[in-house]
C-alpha cells in the first residue's frame, strides 16, 4: 500500500538518536509524495524536523501498535526491524521485569544481575509436557522443547548458548541441564546433573576468571553432551572444552586476576595442609599481581577452595590427586617468580640457589641444576650436529612463560578428563543432548589472535545458524502449499573462505610460520597482495601497514598482525619437557607421557603476550610426543572447529542468545547502545531480517475470523470460515502480494497485521463513536425531559407560594386592625388605672400621716410613766444592797477569822500527805506519764475538773459554815469585841485564801484552755484520719477496680492464647500429618522402585548364591507389624535375594544413600508413631481418670455392702441373744410344765420365736438378693475378663454406684427391708407337731452360715478395696513422675527433649507391658478361682433352697410367702455373624476377593463395602477360635494383595476409589467391633457381642491406617492426572463466554487456540468429570467427610495449576480475561452447591485464582487503587501480585497498562508482609487427610454372599 496511507498525522515512527539509538516521534502533519522532510513532535513536545535522504528516500521505520509492544516473540511483531526489537526487549525487561524473549527459534536472554525466583522445580513442573508456544519464554521452555524433540523424532539435539562475557551463558546452561535431570528422573540412579553441578565449582575454579566486564568469567568454551538411554532418563554425561585462555596465566590486565585456584590456594596458605606449598600473600608472585586487583567483593577464596576440594572428592578425585595438583599449580606460581638476569647481551642467568626455583624443583621433583640450565639455554640440531645456545633474557623469560601456560594447558586437561570419567556410565546410550557454552562475537579496541580465532568460529556457528533459519522456513511454506520465492539473506560463506579456504588467511599464516626468518610484518604483506583487492571483505587500514580488516556478519573488526605467529606456533623447549617428565612426581610425569593413555579431547591456543590467549581441542591422531607441537594452533583450531559443527549439524540446533544490559552490573539496566551491538553480533536481528523478508505474521483462519470479524459485514459471513476470511481479504487489501493463503494459516508480509489492526481500531473507534453518539443523545435527552419536568413543577410550586404569599397578606392585614383596636382599648384603660391609683396612694399616705403623729404623743407619755416607775424602784433598791452589803462585810469578816483557823489545820495535813506522795509515787506518775500520754492527760482534764467541783462545793458549803458561824458571832458579840485584836489576822488570812482562790481559778482556766486545745487537736486528728481512711477506701476501690479490668483482661488473653495455641496445636497437628503422609508417599515410592530393580532383575535373570539376610530398605506395611509368619518370612527372603542378585548391577555409592534415605525414613515414621502413642497415653491417662470415678462409685456400692453386712451382724447377735432366753425359759421352767400352751413362759416363748421367724423370713430374702446379686457380678466379671483378655482390664458396674451418699444407701437398705418383710407365721400350729426344735436347729445353721458367708465377704471386699487403693496410690505416683520428667524435658533443648521423651516412652510401655502381662496371669488365676467358687456357691445355694422348703412346712407360710428358686444366668457363646475357611482355602479367598474383583459389578449390584465386611467377619471367625497365626496371615495377605492390585491398576480411579472405600470400611469394622468404649457408643447390644474377644488389633489398625493414606494419595494423584490435561483449557483458553476474549497476533511460537474445537476440554468436561468423580466414590460407599475431603483437594490442583498457567503466560494476563476466569469459578461453585459440599473448604482454596482475577479487572492507577489491591489480594503473595501486574497485557487499544511507578507503588505497601518469596503454588501439595470414625449399622448375621463373588468355600457360622 502506499506510503500516503501509513505516514499519516499521528503515525509514530523511529528516528535515530545518538544516545538512545532509536528515539520515537509523532507526524504532525500527512506525508506526501515528494516531501523531503517530516515534520515531528518527540515524547517530550519537542518539534523537530527530519530530513530524508535524497538518495534512497527511505522513510523512518513505523512504530508497533501498542497493543503488540512487549509481545513474547519478537516475530510477532507487525512491523520487524531493529528499533522495533530493541523497543520490544526494553519494555519487557524494564517494566515487566521478564528477562527471556522469543525471536523466532532464538530465545534472547538478558542478564538481570538480580536473583529471581523463576528457577525452582515448582517452575520446571508447569513447564515440563508444555508446547513452547503455550508458556512465556524461558530457558525451560527450550530444554523442554529439545528434550520432547529427542523423544518424539528420535534425533540428538544442540542447545547453542552463546554472548559475550557477562552475559549469562553459564547461567543459562546450568538450568538446562537441571532441567533434562529433574523431568528425566535421573535423581534416582545416576544422578548426572548432581555430578555436573559438582563440576562447576572445579571447573570455575581452573578455567573462570575475573574481568572487566564480568567477576566470573568464564575463559574457555565447552559442549557438555548429556546422554539419554531408551526410556529417556539420564545415564551419563561428556564435557568438550574449547579455546582455554592459557595467557591468562601469565600476563592479565589492569582490573582483571588470573584463574581463581591460584587466588584460592593464596588466601588458604596459611592452613597446615597448605604448608608444604610454600605459598603466602597473592601480591608475593608475578602471576597474581599483574592485575592489581586481587579480591573480589563479596567472595571468600577460603571457602571456595573448600568448595573445590569437596567437588573434587564427589568426583572421585582422591587425597592424594588433589594434593598433587595443588603442589603443580603452586610451582607454577614459584616459576612466575623466578628471577633471569642479563650475562651478556646474548645470553642470560639465574642466581644460585634462587628460592622461587628451589620450590619448584622441590614441589615437581625435578633437579635445580637442569631446570636453571633448560629456563636460560636451547638445544639446535642439525642434520650433522647439535648445538646449545644461550638464550638472552627477553626469549628466556618468554620461555618460561610458555612452560608455565604448557604445565597449567596441560592439568587443565587432566582435569576435564577425570571429570568426564566421573560422568560417563557403561550403560549404551541411545540419543543425547547437547548444551554449547561458546564466547559470542567480541571485538576490542586492539584484537588479537584469540579474537580472530573466537571470531571466525562464531561466523561459522552463524552460517549453520542462517541455514537452519531458512531452512525452518522453507519446511513452513513447503508445509502449507503457499507459493514462495528464494529468500535473500546474508551468506557468510565469502568470510568464511577468505579465513579458512586455500591461500586464506589461516593458511598463509601457517606457510609463514614454516619459513625460516617469518615474521608477522612479512606475513601482513602477503595478505594484502593476496586477498586486498580480491576480496571486498578484506581492508588494509589506512594508517597501519600491520595490521588487517575483515567485514565480519556482525561489524568490522580490525586486527593486529603483531604476535599473529608466536601464537599461531605455540612453541615449548623441548629440554624443559624433557626435564619435567623425568620428574619423581608421578602426577607430573601422567600430565606429560601422552601417548601411554588416551588424552583429553581438548587442546589449548598458546601466546606470548598480549590480551588473550585461548586453547582449542587437538587432533586425536597424534600417537607421538616429539610431533606434539609440529601443528599449528590454527590447524588444530579449524579442524576442533570442524569436528564442532559436525556435530552440530547432525543435531537439531536450540539457540539461546545471552544479552548484557549495562557493563556496570546494574539490576534491570538496559542500556540501548550495548544490547544494540550484541543483537547485531549474536544473529538476532539478522533472524528478524530473514522473518521479514518472507511472511513474519501468520494467522490460522479461526483466529483471523474470531480477530477481525469486526471488519465483516452479515453477508460476508459464510459457513466456511476459509473462504469468509479470504473473500474478506481480498476486499481489504487489493495487492494479493502482502498475504498469501496457506492450508491451516493465512500469511502476511509485514507491515499487514499492522495494518489491520489499524483498520480494526477505526471501525471500532468509529463504533465506539456511534455507540457515544447514541448515548450522549439519550443522556441529553434524559436531561432535558428531566430539566423540564423540573421547570414545570417549579412553576406550580412558585404559583402555589405566591397564593399562599397573597391570603397571608390579607390575613395578616385584617389581624393588625384588629390588634391595633384592642391595643388603644388596653392603653386607654391602663392609663385609667394609672390615675386611680395615684389618687388612692394619696389618701392613704396623709391619713397615714395624721395617724402617726396621734401615735406619737401618747406613746411619749406612757414612757414617761415608765421612767418615773423604774427610777424610784431604782432609788429604793439602791439603799437596801448599801444595807445588804454592811451585814455581808461584817459576816465576811467573823468567818474570815474562822476560816483562817481551820485553813492552819488543812495546810499542816496537807504538806505531810504532799510529801509522802513525793516519796512513794512521784517516779510512779512519771512513768505513767511516759506511757500514755493522751490518757494522762485526759485523766488530768477530768480530775481537775472534778477538784474544780469539790472546791466549789467545799467553797459553798464553807461560806454557809462561815454564815452560820457569823450568826453565832452575832450572838457572841461580845466576845468578838474582846478578841478584836484578832480580826486583823482573820483579814489577812481571809486575803490570802482570795489569792490562792483567785490562782486556782487561773489554773482552771490554763487547764480548761489546755482541754480546749487538746480536743480541737484531737478532732483535726481525726478528721484528718476520716480523711485518710476515706482515701485508702477510695484506693481500694480503685484497686479493686483494676484488679478487676486486670482480671478479665487476663481472662481475655488467656482466652485468646489458649485460641491461638489450640489453632497452633491444631496447625502442628495438620504439618505432623502431612509430614507422616508425605512419609508414607516417599516410603512407596521407594517400595515402588525396589519392586522395579526386583522386576528388572528377574527380567534379566541374575541370580549369585551367597548368605541370605533380610533387605534393611525393607519396611513394607503389610510386613512391618506382623510377627514373623512363614508367609511374611518367605517374601522376605524372597525379596532380599533378589536385592542380593541385583545389587552386582547397581551403584554401591546409590545403595548406601537408599538405606540411608530409608533409614531416615523409618526414624521419622517411628517418631511420628511414637507421637501418635503419646496422644493416646494422653486418651488412656484421660479413660484413667473415669475409671477413678468410677471407683468412687464402686466404693459407694462397698459401703452399702458393708452396712448391709453391719445390720445382718447385729441382728444375728440379736436372734443368738432371743435363743439363749429360749433355752434358759424352755430348761427352767421344764419341770413345772410351763411350757404347755397358754401359760406365761410359753407365750413369751411364742413372742419371741414369731419375732425371730420374722426376722429370719426377711434375712433369708437379703441373703438371697446378696448371692444373686454376687453371682451376678462374678458371672459378669467373669464374661468380661474373657472378653477383653488382650485389652484392658474391665470394671463392673451395679446400680447402686447411683446412689450418691450415705443416706441414700442407707434409706435404701430400710426400704428394702420394709419391702421384704411378710406376715408372722402361726407358731401354734407349728408347736402342735413339735416342730420348735427343729426350727431352733435350722436357725442354728442358717445363723451359722450367714456369719461364715459374711466373713468371706468381708474378706474379699477388704482385700479389693486394698487393691484399689495400691492402684490409685500406683496411679499418683505415676502421675507425680511424670510431671517430674515433663518439668525436667522443658528444661532441655528440643533435640535432648525429643530423646529424653523417646527415651521415656520406652521404658514406660515396657513397665506396662511387664504390668498387663502379671494382670493377664492374675485375672487367669482368679478366673480359676471363682469358677470353682462358682460351683460350691450353687451347691450351697440349692442345698439351703431345699432345706427352706423342709422347714417351713406351715400351710399359711406356703400360700403367703412362696419360695423363688434363685437363677444364676450363663451366658451363652454367640458365632453368628462370622465366616469360617481353611487355612489353605486363604490364597483363593484373597484372589477372587480382591486381585480379581471388578469394582463396578460390586458397586452396581451389592452392597457398599461388602468385600471389608467378609474380610472382617473371617477375621472374627480366626479370632474366636483364638488363632493367632490365621488372623496375622490373612491381615498380611489382605494389605499386601490391595498394595499389590493398585500398583497393578494405580491409573484407574474407579479401582483406586473403591479400595480406598472398602479399606476405610475395614478400618471402620477393626475399631467398632475392637470392645474399646469410645468406638461402641453408637453399637446395638448385638453389635457388642460380636466385638473380637481374643486379640488386640491396634498395631494393625495403624498398618491399615497407613495403607489408606496411600491409596487416597493414589486417588488424588490419579484424580490429578486426569484433571491435570483440562484444567488451563477448560479454566484459562476455552472462552465459556463467547467474544469477550480477543485474540492478539502470534508470532512464529503459535499458541493453542482459544477457540474450542474438537477434542478441545471446555469448563464442561471440567464439571463432567467432576461430577463422575463424585458419583463414583458415592456408589463405592466413601465416606462423606473423606469425599468432601477429596472435593477440596480436586479444587485447589484445579486452582493451583490455573494460577500457576496464568502467572506464566503473558497473554492470558488480560481484562477480558479475568472475567471468564470469574466466570469459570462461579460455575465450579455452582457445581459445589448442588452437591452439598460449599461448607468444608473446597470454596476457600480458590480464593488465590479469584483475587488474581479480580485484579486483572480493578483500576490500576491511583494510590487508592493500590490500597483497595492491598487489602483485597490477601491470598496472593508479593510475588504474585506484582508478577501480574507486570504480565497485565491490553488486548485493545482502549485498555492501558500498568505503569511502573503504580508497581513500586504496590511493592513499597506490601514489603512488610512476612510471606514465601514462592511465585507459583505447589501443585503437589496434598491436605494431609483423616479417616474419621464412621460406624456402620450393618449387623454382621445379615450379611448374605453373593454368589457371583465365587466364595462358596467360606461357611457362615
Amino acid at each position: 500500500m502506499a506510503a500516503s496511507e501509513l505516514y499519516t498525522k499521528s503515525a509514530r515512527v523511529w528516528i535515530p538518536d545518538a544516545e538512545e539509538v532509536w528515539k520515537s516521534a509523532e507526524l504532525n502533519k500527512d506525508y506526501k509524495n515528494g516531501d523531503v522532510s517530516l515534520q515531528l513532535m518527540l515524547e517530550d513536545g519537542t518539534n523537530v524536523e527530519h530530513k530524508l535522504d535524497p538518495k534512497t528516500k527511505n522513510l523512518p521505520y513505523l512504530r508497533n501498535p501498542d497493543i503488540l509492544v512487549g509481545e513474547n516473540d519478537l516475530t510477532a511483531l507487525s512491523y520487524l526491524h531493529e528499533p522495533a526489537v530493541l523497543h520490544n526487549l526494553k519494555v519487557r525487561f524494564v517494566d515487566s521485569k521478564l528477562i527471556y524473549t522469543y525471536c523466532g527459534i532464538v530465545l534472547v536472554a538478558i542478564n538481570p544481575y538480580e536473583p529471581l525466583p523463576i528457577y525452582g522445580t515448582d517452575i520446571i513442573n508447569a513447564y515440563s509436557g508444555q508446547n513452547m508456544g503455550d508458556m512465556d519464554p524461558h530457558i525451560f521452555a527450550v530444554a523442554e522443547e529439545a528434550y520432547k524433540q529427542m523423544a518424539r523424532d528420535e534425533r540428538n539435539q544442540s542447545i547453542i548458548v552463546s554472548g559475550e562475557s557477562g552475559a549469562g551463558k553459564t547461567v543459562s546452561a546450568k538450568y538446562a541441564m537441571r532441567y533434562f535431570a529433574t523431568v528425566s528422573g535421573a535423581t534416582s540412579e545416576a544422578n548426572v546433573e548432581q555430578k555436573v553441578l559438582a563440576s562447576n565449582p572445579i571447573m570455575e575454579a581452573i578455567g573462570n576468571a575475573k574481568t572487566t566486564r564480568n567477576d566470573n568469567s568464564s575463559r574457555f568454551g565447552k559442549y557438555i553432551e548429556i546422554g539419554f538411554d531408551t526410556r529417556y532418563r539420564i545415564i551419563g554425561a561428556n564435557m568438550r572444552t574449547y579455546l582455554l585462555e592459557k595467557s591468562r596465566v601469565v600476563f592479565q590486565a589492569d582490573e582483571e586476576r588470573n584463574y581463581h585456584i591460584f587466588y584460592q590456594l593464596c588466601a588458604s596458605s596459611h592452613l597446615p595442609e597448605y604448608k608444604a606449598l610454600k605459598l603466602s600473600n597473592a601480591n608475593d608472585f608475578l602471576y597474581t599481581r599483574q592485575g592489581r586487583s586481587p579480591v573480589i567483593y563479596g567472595v571468600d577464596d577460603t571457602n571456595e577452595l573448600s568448595t573445590t576440594r569437596k567437588a573434587f572428592t564427589l568426583l572421585g578425585i582422591n587425597e592424594s590427586n588433589q594434593k598433587g595438583l595443588f603442589q603443580v599449580l603452586a610451582a607454577i606460581l614459584h616459576l612466575g617468580n623466578v628471577e633471569i638476569k642479563d650475562r651478556d647481551s646474548d645470553s642470560s642467568v639465574i642466581p644460585p640457589n634462587n628460592r622461587h626455583l628451589t620450590a619448584f624443583c622441590e614441589l615437581v621433583g625435578v633437579t635445580y641444576q637442569d631446570m636453571s640450565q633448560w629456563l636460560c639455554h636451547r638445544k639446535l640440531k642439525t642434520a650433522t650436529e647439535t648445538y646449545i645456545k644461550t638464550l638472552p633474557r627477553l626469549q628466556a623469560t618468554n620461555a618460561r612463560d610458555a612452560l608455565s601456560k604448557h604445565i597449567y594447558a596441560k592439568l587443565f586437561n587432566w582435569i576435564v578428563e577425570h571429570v568426564n570419567k566421573a560422568l560417563i556410565t557403561n550403560i549404551k546410550q541411545h540419543s543425547f543432548i547437547g548444551v554449547l557454552d561458546i564466547y559470542g562475537f567480541e571485538t576490542f579496541e586492539i584484537n588479537s589472535f584469540e579474537q580472530f580465532c573466537i571470531n571466525y568460529a562464531n561466523e561459522k556457528l552463524q552460517q549453520q545458524f542462517n541455514m537452519h533459519v531458512f531452512k525452518l522456513e522453507q519446511e513452513e511454506y513447503m508445509r502449507e502449499q503457499i507459493p514462495w520465492t528464494l529468500i535473500d539473506f546474508y551468506d557468510n560463506q565469502p568470510c568464511i573462505n577468505l579465513i579458512e579456504a586455500k591461500m586464506g588467511i589461516l593458511d598463509l599464516l601457517d606457510e609463514e610460520c614454516k619459513m625460516p626468518k617469518g615474521s608477522d610484518d612479512s606475513w601482513a604483506q602477503k595478505l594484502y597482495n593476496t586477498h586486498l583487492k580480491a576480496c571486498s571483505l578484506f581492508e588494509k587500514p589506512r594508517m597501519s601497514n600491520r595490521a588487517f580488516i575483515i567485514q565480519h556478519f556482525a561489524d568490522k573488526v580490525e586486527y593486529q598482525c603483531e604476535g599473529f605467529l608466536e601464537k599461531n606456533k605455540d612453541t615449548v623447549n623441548e629440554e624443559q619437557i624433557n626435564v619435567l617428565k623425568a620428574s619423581k612426581f608421578h602426577l607430573l610425569v601422567e600430565l606429560f607421557h601422552d601417548g601411554e593413555k588416551a588424552t583429553s579431547p581438548t587442546g589449548q591456543v598458546s601466546g606470548t603476550g598480549g590480551r588473550t590467549r585461548l586453547s582449542i581441542k587437538p587432533d586425536k591422531g597424534r600417537e607421538k610426543s616429539s610431533k606434539e607441537h609440529k601443528k599449528t594452533v590454527g590447524c588444530q583450531f579449524r579442524n576442533s572447529l570442524q569436528m564442532l559443527m559436525g556435530t552440530l549439524n547432525a543435531t537439531t540446533p536450540h539457540y539461546v542468545r545471552c544479552i548484557k544490559p549495562n557493563d556496570f552490573k546494574l539490576a534491570f539496566t538496559f542500556d540501548p547502545k550495548r544490547a544494540v551491538q550484541q543483537l547485531r553480533a549474536c544473529g538476532v536481528l539478522e533472524t528478524i531480517r530473514i522473518s521479514a523478508a518472507g511472511f513474519p505474521s501468520r494467522w490460522t483462519y479461526q483466529e483471523f475470523f474470531s480477530r477481525y470479524r469486526v471488519l465483516m459485514k452479515q453477508k460476508d459471513v459464510l459457513a466456511d470460515k476459509k473462504l469468509t476470511c479470504r473473500n474478506v481479504l481480498e476486499q481489504l487489501v487489493q495487492d494479493q502480494d502482502k498475504y498469501q493463503f496457506g492450508k491451516t494459516k493465512i500469511f502476511f508480509r509485514a507491515g499487514q497485521v499492522a495494518y489491520l489492526e489499524k483498520l480494526r481500531a477505526e471501525k471500532l473507534r468509529a463504533a465506539c463513536i456511534r455507540i457515544q453518539k447514541t448515548i450522549r443523545c439519550w443522556l441529553e435527552r434524559k436531561k432535558y425531559l428531566r430539566k423540564r419536568s423540573s421547570a414545570i413543577t417549579i412553576q406550580r410550586f412558585t404559583r402555589g407560594y405566591q397564593a399562599r404569599c397573597l391570603a397571608k397578606f390579607m390575613r395578616r392585614t385584617q389581624a393588625a386592625t384588629v390588634i391595633q383596636k384592642y391595643q388603644r382599648m388596653c392603653v386607654e384603660r391602663k392609663r385609667y388605672r394609672q390615675k386611680q391609683a395615684a389618687a388612692l396612694v394619696m389618701q392613704t399616705i396623709l391619713r397615714a400621716y395624721m395617724a402617726r403623729q396621734k401615735y406619737q404623743a401618747l406613746r411619749r407619755e406612757h414612757k414617761a410613766v415608765i421612767i418615773q416607775k423604774r427610777v424610784r424602784g431604782w432609788l429604793a433598791r439602791c439603799w437596801y444592797k448599801r444595807c445588804l452589803v454592811s451585814i455581808v462585810y461584817l459576816q465576811c469578816c467573823f468567818r474570815r477569822m474562822k476560816a483562817r483557823r481551820e485553813l492552819k489545820k488543812l495546810k499542816i495535813e496537807a504538806r505531810s500527805v504532799q510529801h509522802l506522795k513525793k516519796l512513794n509515787k512521784g517516779m510512779e506518775n512519771k512513768i505513767m506519764q511516759l506511757q500514755r500520754k493522751i490518757d494522762e492527760q485526759n485523766k488530768d482534764k477530768r480530775l481537775v475538773n472534778e477538784k474544780l467541783v469539790s472546791l466549789e462545793t467545799t467553797y459553798t458549803a464553807e461560806s454557809e459554815r462561815m454564815r452560820g458561824e457569823l450568826s453565832r458571832l452575832r450572838g457572841v458579840e461580845e466576845d468578838a469585841k474582846n478578841k478584836g485584836n484578832q480580826v486583823s489576822s482573820l483579814l489577812e488570812e481571809l486575803e490570802k485564801l482570795r489569792k490562792e482562790l483567785s490562782s486556782t481559778q487561773k489554773e482552771k482556766k490554763t487547764i480548761e484552755d489546755w482541754a480546749q486545745t487538746y480536743r480541737n487537736e484531737m478532732e483535726k486528728m481525726v478528721s484528718e484520719l476520716k480523711e485518710q481512711n476515706g482515701s485508702l477506701k477510695k484506693e481500694k476501690d480503685d484497686l479493686n477496680r483494676s484488679i478487676q479490668e486486670q482480671s478479665q483482661q487476663m481472662t481475655e488473653k488467656m482466652a485468646r492464647v489458649i485460641l491461638e495455641e489450640t489453632q497452633q496445636l491444631k496447625t502442628d497437628l495438620n504439618e505432623e500429618r502431612s509430614r507422616y503422609q508425605n512419609l508414607l508417599t516417599e516410603h512407596r515410592r521407594l517400595e515402588e522402585k525396589h519392586d522395579d530393580l526386583k522386576e528388572e532383575m528377574v527380567s534379566s535373570n541374575v541370580s549369585k548364591p551367597g548368605h541370605r539376610r533380610r533387605d534393611s530398605t525393607h519396611s513394607s506395611n503389610g510386613s512391618e507389624y506382623t510377627y514373623n509368619s512363614e508367609y511374611a518370612e518367605l517374601e522376605e527372603g524372597s525379596r532380599a535375594a533378589e536385592v542380593r542378585s541385583l545389587a552386582s548391577r547397581i551403584d554401591t555409592s546409590l545403595t548406601l544413600k537408599l538405606q540411608k534415605r530409608l533409614t531416615g525414613l523409618e526414624q521419622d515414621n517411628q517418631s511420628l508413631r511414637n507421637e501418635l502413642e503419646n496422644k493416646e497415653d494422653q486418651f488412656q491417662r484421660a479413660r484413667a481418670r473415669d475409671d477413678v470415678e468410677f471407683k468412687k462409685a464402686r466404693g459407694a456400692e462397698l459401703e452399702y455392702e458393708s452396712l448391709k453386712r453391719q445390720e445382718l451382724d447385729s441382728e444375728n447377735k440379736k436372734l443368738k441373744h432371743d435363743l439363749v432366753e429360749i433355752r434358759q425359759s424352755l430348761l427352767g421352767k421344764a419341770a413345772t410344765g410351763a411350757g404347755a400352751p397358754g401359760s406365761p413362759a410359753y407365750k413369751v416363748v411364742l413372742e419371741q420365736l414369731n419375732a425371730s421367724c420374722e426376722e429370719l423370713e426377711v434375712r433369708k430374702e437379703e441373703v438371697l438378693i446378696l448371692r444373686s446379686q454376687l453371682v451376678s457380678q462374678k458371672e459378669a466379671m467373669h464374661h468380661k475378663d474373657e472378653k477383653e483378655t488382650m485389652t484392658e482390664p474391665s470394671f463392673y458396674v451395679e446400680d447402686v454406684s447411683k446412689l450418691k451418699d450415705a443416706d441414700e444407701l442407707k434409706q435404701a437398705y430400710m426400704g428394702l427391708k420394709d419391702t421384704n418383710r411378710s406376715a408372722a407365721p402361726d407358731f401354734h400350729k407349728l408347736n402342735e407337731d413339735g416342730e420348735l426344735w427343729l426350727v431352733n436347729q435350722g436357725l442354728k445353721e442358717t445363723i451359722r452360715l450367714l456369719e461364715h458367708q459374711l466373713q468371706t465377704q468381708r474378706r474379699g471386699y477388704d482385700n479389693e478395696v486394698e487393691s484399689l487403693r495400691g492402684e490409685l496410690h500406683n496411679v499418683k505416683e505415676e502421675n507425680n513422675r511424670q510431671q517430674q520428667l515433663l518439668a525436667q524435658n522443658l528444661q532441655l533443648p528440643p533435640e535432648a527433649r525429643i530423646e529424653a521423651s523417646l527415651q521415656h516412652e520406652i521404658t514406660r510401655l515396657t513397665n506396662e507391658n511387664l504390668d498387663l502381662m502379671e494382670q493377664l496371669e492374675k485375672q487367669d488365676r482368679t478366673i480359676r478361682k471363682l469358677k470353682k467358687q462358682l460351683k460350691v456357691y450353687s451347691k450351697r445355694i440349692g442345698e439351703m433352697g431345699a432345706g427352706q422348703a423342709e422347714g417351713q412346712t406351715s400351710p399359711g407360710q406356703m400360700v403367703d410367702e412362696p419360695i423363688h428358686p434363685v437363677n444364676i444366668p450363663r451366658r451363652e457363646k454367640d458365632f453368628q455373624g462370622m465366616l469360617e475357611y481353611k487355612k489353605e482355602d486363604e490364597l483363593k479367598l484373597v484372589k477372587n476377593l480382591i486381585l480379581e474383583l471388578k469394582p463396578r459389578g460390586v458397586a452396581v449390584n451389592l452392597i457398599p463395602g461388602l468385600p471389608a465386611y467378609i474380610l472382617f467377619m473371617c477375621l472374627r471367625h480366626a479370632d474366636y477360635n483364638n488363632d493367632d497365626q490365621k488372623v496375622r496371615t490373612l491381615l498380611t495377605s489382605t494389605i499386601n494383595s490391595i498394595k499389590k492390585i493398585l500398583k497393578k491398576r494405580g491409573d484407574d480411579f474407579e479401582t483406586v476409589s473403591f479400595w480406598l472405600a472398602n479399606t476405610c470400611r475395614f478400618l471402620h469394622c477393626l475399631k467398632q467391633y475392637s470392645g474399646d468404649e469410645a468406638f461402641m457408643k453408637h453399637n446395638t447390644q448385638r453389635q457388642n457381642e460380636h466385638s473380637l474377644s481374643n486379640f488386640d488389633l491396634a498395631e494393625y489398625r495403624q498398618v491399615i491406617s497407613d495403607l489408606a493414606i496411600q491409596i487416597y494419595q493414589q486417588l488424588i494423584k490419579c484424580m490429578e492426572n486426569i484433571l491435570q490435561p483440562m484444567i488451563v483449557s477448560g479454566m484459562l483458553e476455552h472462552e465459556t463466554i463467547q467474544g469477550v476474549s480477543g485474540v492478539k497476533p502470534t508470532g512464529l511460537r503459535k499458541r493453542t487456540s482459544s477457540i474450542a474445537d474438537e477434542g478441545t476440554y471446555t469448563l464442561d468436561s471440567i464439571l463432567r468429570q467432576l461430577s463422575a468423580f463424585h458419583s463414583t466414590m458415592c456408589q463405592h460407599g466413601t465416606d462423606p467427610e473423606l469425599i468432601k475431603q477429596v472435593v477440596k483437594q480436586q479444587f485447589y490442583i484445579i486452582g493451583a495449576v490455573t494460577l500457576n498457567n496464568l502467572l506464566l503466560r503473558k497473554d492470558m494476563c488480560s481484562w477480558s480475561k479475568g472475567m471468564q476466569i470469574r466466570y469459570n469459578v462461579s460455575q465450579l461453585e455452582e457445581w459445589l452447591r448442588d452437591k452439598g459440599l460449599m461448607t468444608f473448604g473446597a470454596k476457600e482454596t480458590l480464593e488465590p485464582l479469584i483475587q488474581a482475577a479480580q485484579l486483572l479487572q480493578v483500576k490500576k492507577k491511583t494510590d487508592e487503587d493500590a490500597g483497595a489491591i492491598c487489602s483485597m489480594c490477601l491470598g496472593l503473595t508479593t510475588a504474585q501480585i506484582v508478577k501480574v501486574l507486570n504480565l497485565y497485557t491490553p488486548v485493545n487499544e482502549f485498555e492501558e497498562r500498568v505503569s511502573v511507578s503504580f508497581i513500586r507503588t504496590i511493592q513499597t505497601r506490601l514489603r512488610d508482609r512476612c510471606e514465601s518469596p514462592q511465585l507459583l503454588m505447589d501443585t503437589k501439595m496434598i491436605y494431609p487427610v483423616t479417616f474419621p470414625f464412621s460406624p456402620s449399622s450393618l449387623a454382621l448375621e445379615t450379611i448374605q454372599i453373593p454368589g457371583s463373588l465365587n466364595l462358596g468355600f467360606l461357611t457362615r457360622v
